[in-house]
């Protein structure tokens, strides 16, 4: 059969998968040079689980951005056309099932492997100085598309390809080759390329698994094709029966192709499990634990050495095994601990994250919801900041932000939470604590701020801060909602401000505010 042939079979089999309309009508608009971020965002909000699905992840650890994203229109604004597009297409795809219970093909780890690809293919652009890393985890995803097509569309021809690869005498594509008349990679970008893909999404579908046949010119393409044909390794290691001839050929193409350093790779062999797990949650699909590469090669390294031993070496080898194992298992459990931390700590100031304090709010509203207890929210902003970076610098004005919450710290208790909202804006939760003592808590908090001297080599800096502070009894609301809350803290926030700056205003439900 030739690649003609089979291309036909596929194109006009009736179990072709077909895009979704909205991503469908997303390739196309995005075609097209007159198309606007309103366009983009009006299409895609007209699938509402669609678009839920895509701001969860827009304010997930997977993009860290400080603010809140509330609606499509803002997620195009600030991830960009390509970036939500990459979204609509990866949730599409991963919504494609199985088929016959008797094909040998498994759906469930195709798309296993597909997103631990996606995965580390960003990882790896993540790592290559002024990467366009956009559509990287779209182009790692669907890499392998065309293994998909063949198993939908030739279900039974492709199970003896799957039977031949058992055997273990060749590789995939040169058995559907043989026995198809094409392989994977083309066939997944002839099929991508009926559905209008872009070339910067096609491409690395035909180029994966020899990027050398890639001659253009466009550093782009070449850089996003590198990185998916390196996840492939990382991803054997993961999966296949081989894991350190994989990472041996990861790191030395890993040097070559993009000019990694070791700690570049380090870093990726070290959180890709962590960052797979992290994807799956996001993306609704189910993956146990994966295991970190340093165990998968040291228990691979583990079995070669019992070879050839005998029975009383294999024991004692066994035992210094599971005792490395154990101390391996400690120190992954610090480092997952460490990276987690990360994910919540604001890199500048060292205080909690956006993200974080949004998590903590909610947690801290349901206690004191259970244990019918106040709670206290304060909303911080340092006046005329942009006035003083531009004056100053910006490093002067790092350096005042990071003293500004040392002195914070310093005076709230050690169950208060201190978190960055935003810029200069900070978020202070008072877990059961009513109004007047939140009060007290503030203007202690303002005064200090306002005598606090910044001193930084031979300069001294002086800043004033204006605090919003709301209070609430959830236990004796209906529905209380956490952004009526934080929208009343940002009221009184603004009644500081209009007030003359430098004070505290409690936020009062009928005037709004009252100044201090």
């Amino acid at each position: 059969m030739q690649s003609t042939d089979i291309l036909k079979v596929v194109l006009s089999s009736t179990e072709l998968p077909t895009l979704p309309t909205v991503a469908s009508a997303l390739i196309s608009l995005t075609s097209r040079e007159d198309t606007t971020l309103s366009d983009i965002a009006d299409l895609v909000s007209k699938d509402i689980a669609l678009s839920a699905r895509i701001l969860k992840v827009s304010n997930s650890a997977f993009y860290s951005f400080p603010q809140q994203i509330g609606s499509i229109k803002q997620a195009v604004s600030i991830l960009g056309i390509n970036a939500v597009r990459s979204l609509v297409l990866s949730f599409s795809f991963l919504s494609i099932k199985g088929g016959n219970k008797r094909d040998q093909f498994d759906f469930q780890k195709f798309w296993e492997r597909s997103l631990a690809s996606a995965v580390a293919a960003k990882l790896i652009l993540d790592k290559v100085e002024g990467a366009d890393t956009e559509e990287i985890f779209i182009s790692g995803l669907l890499q392998n598309l065309g293994e998909l097509i063949f198993a939908k569309t030739c279900p039974a021809e492709y199970n003896k390809v799957l039977s031949q690869l058992s055997e273990g005498q060749e590789q995939l594509a040169e058995i559907e080759q043989k026995l198809l008349g094409a392989d994977h990679c083309l066939i997944g970008y002839e099929v991508a390329k009926s559905w209008g893909f872009p070339e910067i999404l096609l491409l690395p579908i035909l180029f994966h698994h020899d990027p050398s046949h890639y001659t253009g010119q466009n550093k782009k393409i070449r850089a996003t094709i590198n990185a998916v044909y390196l996840s492939e390794f990382l991803v054997n290691i993961i999966y296949s029966h081989k894991p350190d001839e994989s990472h041996k050929l990861f790191q030395k193409e890993a040097k070559k192709l993009l000019g990694l350093n070791n700690d570049d790779i380090n870093n990726i062999l070290s959180i890709l499990h962590h960052q797979v797990d992290q994807a799956a949650a996001y993306f609704g699909l189910n993956i146990q634990n994966t295991k970190s590469i340093q165990e998968i090669l040291q228990e691979a390294n583990i079995k070669l050495s019992l070879i050839n031993l005998n029975y009383d070496q294999i024991n004692q080898q066994l035992v210094r095994a599971t005792i490395k194992l154990e101390k391996l298992s400690q120190e992954l459990q610090e480092k997952n601990r460490i990276l987690d931390n990360l994910a919540n700590i604001d890199g500048l100031t060292e205080v909690y994250n956006h993200r974080y304090f949004q998590n903590t709010l909610d947690q801290e509203i349901n206690r004191s919801i259970r244990h019918q207890t106040n709670i206290a929210l304060l909303l911080v902003d340092i006046d005329h900041f942009k006035n003083f970076n531009d004056t100053y610098g910006h490093q002067a004005g790092d350096f005042v932000l990071k003293n500004f919450c040392t002195i914070i710290t310093e005076n709230l208790r050690k169950y208060d939470t201190l978190a960055r909202y935003g810029g200069e804006e900070f978020g202070i939760i008072l877990p059961e604590t009513a109004e007047d003592e939140a009060l007290l808590v503030a203007e202690k908090l303002r005064i200090a701020i306002e005598t606090a001297t910044f001193t930084d080599l031979n300069n001294e800096y002086h800043v004033t801060a204006s605090f919003g502070l709301a209070s609430a009894y959830p236990a004796t609301r209906d529905n209380f909602q956490k952004n009526d809350f934080i929208k009343q803290a940002d009221l009184a926030l603004y009644g500081a401000k209009k007030g003359g700056r430098n004070r505290v205003t409690i936020h009062m439900p009928k005037k709004k505010w009252f100044n201090i």
